[in-house]
Parts: C-alpha cells; sequence; structure tokens
C-alpha cells in the first residue's frame, strides 16, 4: 500500500488540489476528482421524489470478483429500485458510478474518480460499469465518501431516498479523509452510507467497515467477492428475449448523440447477455419500466414528455430515411411506435412477474446476502420501508 503523499497545492485540469505530506486523517482538506466528462441524460422531473443510489467500487488489483459482481447484478438492482412507489408514484431512479483504490488514476484525485454524475441514463450506467478495470492501488474509503457526498447533486425533499454504498477489502481507515467526518457530513445531507466488505465478517468489523456502517446510520455487509453469481433459468426467459428484440424496433434516434445511443443500448444487451442469458432477461424486463426512459436521444420517448417537440424539431436531427416526412407523417410514425411499445411492455412486465415469482420460489430456503447485489437489494427495501415507501409485488 502506498503510504506518501506530496505537500504542495498545484493546478491540475483547471482545478487546485492538494497533495498532503501523509496519510493522517485531514478532513479540513480535500481531494478534488477531475470534472468528468457531459452527460446526456434526462433529467428527472421537478416534481418527482427520487431515489439516488451511489455506487463507490474500489478496482485496485484484487477486486476483479467485485467489478463481475456489480456487472451481474445491476440489472437486477435496477429492477428491485423499479418495484418502490412513493404515495402511490414511481420515483425518478438516479444512479451514481465511483472508483477508488486504482493506481491508474491520479494520486492527486486521491486515487479517485467520479465516473458519472446521478443520472437517469442506465445504459450510461452499464457502459461505464462494463469498462472498468482494476489495477493498484491505495484505498482511501473517507475520502472517496467525501468526494461523493460533496460533489454529487444529492435531492433536498425529505422523502428522497439517498444511499451510498461502499465496497472494497481494504481498512476503513486508510486515507487523509477521517471516514467519521465523511459520514458526518452524509448524514448532514440526509444520506445513508452502506459498507460492503469484501472478506469474512470478523476480518470487516476489524478493519472499521461496520463502524463505518454504524456511523453512516446505514447497514454493514460481508460478501465474497470472488463468488459467482447464481443465476436461475425460468420458463419465461426466451419470450421475454423475443420482446426485447421488438421493442429495440420501436426507438426512433434523434439529434447529435441519437446514433451512438441507440448503437450503446444494442452494445449493452450483448454485455448484459455475455455474463449470462439470465442476466441479459434481466436488463430485458427493465425495458417494461417507467424508469428505463430515453428522451435524451429517442424520438418516442421525448415526445411523451413533450408532444409539442415534432412540430419544432429540425429535419438535421432526425435520422435520414425521416427527414423528408411532413410533421404530420413524423406524427402519425411516433405514435404508433409508442402504442407498440406501451403494448410489448405490458407483455413484458406481466412475463417479468411471473418470472420473477419462480424465481422467488426456487430461492425460498435462500436467504443469503453473499453477494453485491443481494446485499444492496435487501438494504434498499430496509430503508425503502422506514421511509413509506411501498415495493410492488
Amino acid at each position: 500500500m502506498k503510504t506518501t503523499l506530496f505537500a504542495s497545492a498545484l493546478l491540475v485540469s483547471g482545478f487546485l488540489v492538494w497533495k498532503y505530506s501523509s496519510v493522517k486523517h485531514l478532513p479540513e482538506k480535500e481531494y478534488k476528482t477531475a470534472a468528468p466528462p457531459p452527460v446526456i441524460a434526462s433529467p428527472s422531473a421537478a416534481d418527482n421524489t427520487r431515489i439516488q443510489v451511489a455506487l463507490l467500487l474500489d478496482t485496485s488489483n484484487s477486486m476483479d470478483g467485485l467489478i463481475d459482481q456489480a456487472k451481474s447484478r445491476l440489472w437486477n438492482i435496477i429492477n428491485t429500485l423499479t418495484t418502490l412507489k412513493y404515495k402511490g408514484k414511481t420515483p425518478a431512479i438516479e444512479i451514481s458510478l465511483y472508483e477508488y483504490g486504482n493506481d491508474g488514476l491520479s494520486p492527486e484525485s486521491a486515487y479517485i474518480r467520479q465516473v458519472t454524475p446521478l443520472t437517469t441514463d442506465l445504459d450510461l450506467i452499464s457502459e461505464k460499469l462494463f469498462s472498468l478495470r482494476t489495477n493498484g492501488g491505495s484505498e482511501y474509503c473517507g475520502a472517496v465518501i467525501n468526494a461523493a457526498v460533496k460533489s454529487l447533486e444529492w435531492g433536498h425533499d425529505e422523502a428522497d431516498m439517498k444511499l451510498i454504498y461502499i465496497a472494497g477489502n481494504e481498512p476503513f481507515t486508510q486515507g487523509p479523509v477521517n471516514y467519521r467526518t465523511a459520514t458526518e457530513q452524509a448524514l448532514r445531507k440526509s444520506i445513508f452510507i452502506n459498507t460492503i466488505y469484501c472478506g469474512s465478517k470478523r476480518e470487516g468489523i476489524a478493519t472499521n467497515w461496520k463502524d463505518g456502517a454504524d456511523k453512516g446510520q446505514g447497514q454493514y455487509f460481508n460478501i465474497d467477492s470472488d463468488r459467482k453469481v447464481d443465476f436461475i433459468e425460468t420458463p419465461y426467459d426466451s419470450r421475454i428475449e423475443a420482446c426485447n428484440v421488438r421493442i429495440n424496433k420501436t426507438y426512433i434516434a434523434y439529434g447529435a448523440h441519437g446514433e451512438s445511443k441507440k448503437n450503446n443500448q444494442v452494445i449493452q444487451d450483448k454485455n448484459a447477455r455475455d455474463i449470462s442469458s439470465a442476466n441479459s432477461i434481466e436488463r430485458y424486463v427493465s425495458k417494461s419500466k417507467s424508469v428505463y426512459k430515453n428522451d435524451s436521444w429517442d424520438l418516442v420517448d421525448r415526445a411523451k414528455q413533450d408532444p409539442e417537440v415534432l412540430k419544432n424539431i429540425s429535419k438535421n436531427e432526425l435520422p435520414g430515411e425521416l427527414r423528408e416526412k411532413s410533421p404530420a407523417e413524423l406524427q402519425t410514425l411516433v405514435a404508433a411506435k409508442s402504442r407498440e411499445r406501451d403494448s410489448i411492455q405490458k407483455e413484458m412486465a406481466a412475463l417479468g412477474k411471473q418470472r420473477q415469482k419462480y424465481i422467488d420460489e426456487a430461492m425460498k430456503n435462500n436467504n443469503t446476502t453473499d453477494d453485491l447485489g443481494a446485499a444492496i437489494n435487501q438494504s434498499i427495501i430496509r430503508v425503502a420501508t422506514t421511509k413509506g415507501y411501498t415495493a410492488e409485488k
């Protein structure tokens, strides 16, 4: 582990960042992560309750299994989030991703990188998660919590559910920011800190991961990060997969990023399928949910949000085959695609519920939280219940 830092200030990518002379706790100073690239994502509705989840993942050398579990469980976690309602309304879901402890990152940033800000663009989260690589390193838990608390745009509504999940396997006490200070700052914003230690329960307690959760009013878990995620195939999978092929054809790309975003949708389908066929079904089911929306690049979703867009959109923003259509013709086409998608989503949702019932029955006697997704899902439901959310079956 690295234990030395420099004692000076300098300008990096336009930011003043501090280098420290030792790894003593220095809560009065903070590291600044480099500014992330712009994110094209749908904003949360102003009147919507929000569920905000920041995933802070250790990407040092020993954490390949953790990253694999995150890839395997992403869509399962999202599907758990989509079951939640607040006063009958579906909350907006925003997810952020950080990596820390990677020697490929800058020491001036405390080996921390904000991979994405809080965003509703679920395909972006998948894309960035699958791009993570392990290397190194020096794992500073207090510093990465501090960065997430201060840098992300957390909601202010009392009903907003704000959660940080930090996973790793080195002592929670390392680095220049005291984790107790970081968790205090989180609680001031009603953000709950959940810790996931990759190793034995006793070792996680001895290295302060449980105390981090206790101080952050969250939950402590320990997992076997090298354990392969168990997937259950069901009689409904092939029909859901067929629905996915059909629903992908209802998306109409528009704007400067439309085609690349539409291509990315297909790439993320493949990424999920490369994990396992059952994992890809989790992703396909998520497309039946209202939180899977792409109004920043899909004309069907955009028209649902803003019907006037079809009258005002520039021809240059449309794909080549639609540029000669009149506004009326375009409106007819988009309306037809919207009806088709709604029908497919209803079919997928019904199949998804039957599939989940089948899985729940098969897993009835298995209450393990020995993987990342199971740990996160358990704590999501626990916090949701305390804040007055209900979970649909």
